[in-house]
């Protein structure tokens, strides 16, 4: 997982520049009290944007075209096709149809991929479709129950009171889910932002491993419901708590004891309710 390293990510100036790229103006007529106005909406931009390992394409995902890299380096990682180490360099290449990312990824990683192919058909609400298998849904992942991090409720208060002020594009477009880092006093320390809550969460973890992050010294908090890819994705990367604003599903529960991650669901302001391992939460 990620070495110890800085404490924050430079996000806000980065982050206000994401979200200039991944807006676009469009003219709208509204209505109040029945009578229309002319005006000028910025909507979010919804791009395709292909995944190519060694010069083979693996996957299409509809997202924000914003913090690509990261993207790049998060996918491969919570997707099991290789380590950060393991990808030697990043190309974004601009087209007419989209964008595709071509990653230069370790012959044994690429070994391993050939081997599990996996034809993903892109949508921002699915993470999972396409796959060609169940053992390619329920992936084996990582052990995080001996990891001792403890957090506080004031923490998690702290980290969903913070939330709005590092969400740029959802403030301009109200389109956008977020993904962001705390440290275990509940301090945004990163964030990341698409349309899609797999490619936030995604671009997060690339984010983290590209700054050198310690994954097992803080948690995540995702602006959606806590589906079992998240928890598949963020357990993949070493984040022993994942805490979400909705409602988890019956098998990301499954998953997350399984695995010894704490999943947090409903965390809103001070309340929220925690699904397994409770043990992390002081008090």
């Amino acid at each position: 997982m990620g070495a110890a390293g800085p404490v924050t990510c430079a996000f806000m100036a980065d982050q206000d520049i994401a979200a200039a790229v991944a807006a676009e103006p469009r003219p709208v007529r509204r209505y109040g009290a029945g009578l229309p106005a002319t005006a000028t909406d910025e909507v979010a931009s919804e791009v395709p944007v292909a995944f190519e390992y060694n010069g083979i394409s693996h996957a299409v995902m509809l997202a924000t075209p914003a913090d690509l890299h990261d993207f790049a380096i998060g996918f491969s990682l919570s997707e099991g096709i290789a380590q950060p180490s393991q990808c030697y360099g990043v190309e974004v290449q601009q087209g007419a149809a989209g964008i595709t990312l071509a990653i230069e990824v370790a012959a044994s990683a690429f070994a391993l991929l050939k081997a599990h192919r996996r034809t993903l058909a892109g949508r921002t609400g699915c993470g999972i479709c396409g796959a060609e298998g169940l053992d390619q849904v329920l992936r084996p992942l990582p052990d995080l129950s001996a990891l001792p991090l403890r957090i506080a409720p004031a923490a998690l208060a702290r980290a969903c009171a913070g939330l709005t002020d590092v969400q740029p594009l959802q403030r301009r477009t109200g389109a956008a889910h977020g993904a962001v880092w705390c440290g275990p006093d509940g301090a945004i320390a990163c964030a990341r932002e698409d349309i899609g809550r797999h490619n936030a969460l995604d671009k997060l973890i690339g984010a983290l491993m590209r700054n050198g992050f310690e994954t097992r010294a803080g948690f995540a908090l995702v602006t959606s419901r806590a589906s079992v890819e998240m928890v598949q994705k963020s357990a993949a990367a070493g984040i022993a708590v994942l805490a979400a604003v909705s409602a988890p599903t019956a098998l990301a529960v499954q998953v997350a004891e399984n695995c010894g991650q704490t999943l947090i669901g409903f965390a809103r302001g001070g309340s929220f309710s925690v699904y397994t391992h409770g043990g992390r939460i002081a008090g």
